[in-house]
């Protein structure tokens, strides 16, 4: 069984930084791929950023692009998820989710089906 396990959120004002992190446990090999979810009352999921699992290629949903940054500590099985110059557009859970060996190699997918594994979730507020 796998765990993932977000934290981080918090309520930040306009213009503020968080950072989310998303820590991996359990029956988890190494080659995964982690991408970061989100998503608003009713609005439908957002995919906001993936990063691979051994080569570093990441991907970002256009609205985040140059404010949010995805890394990976794989000592620590641990992804984190920057995130700067924050609007209140970004209100949301923020979920992590394992692509558990990824779907396809050498990349990461910015579609949520294809993920294995979720965490729970960790809520962003962005509000003055």
């Amino acid at each position: 069984q796998v765990q993932l396990v977000e934290s981080g959120g918090d309520l930040v004002q306009p213009g503020g930084s968080l950072r989310l992190s998303c820590a991996a446990s359990g029956d988890i090999s190494d080659d995964y791929a982690i991408g970061w979810f989100r998503q608003a009352p009713g609005k439908e999921r957002e995919a906001v950023s993936c990063i691979s699992s051994t080569n570093g290629v990441t991907f970002y949903t256009n609205s985040v692009k140059g404010r949010f940054t995805i890394s990976r500590d794989d000592a620590k099985n641990t992804v984190y998820l920057q995130m700067n110059s924050l609007k209140p557009e970004d209100t949301a859970a923020y979920y992590c989710a394992a692509d558990s060996p990824p779907t396809i190699s050498n990349t990461c997918v910015m579609f949520g089906h294809y993920y294995d594994y979720w965490g729970q979730g960790t809520q962003v507020t962005v509000s003055s």
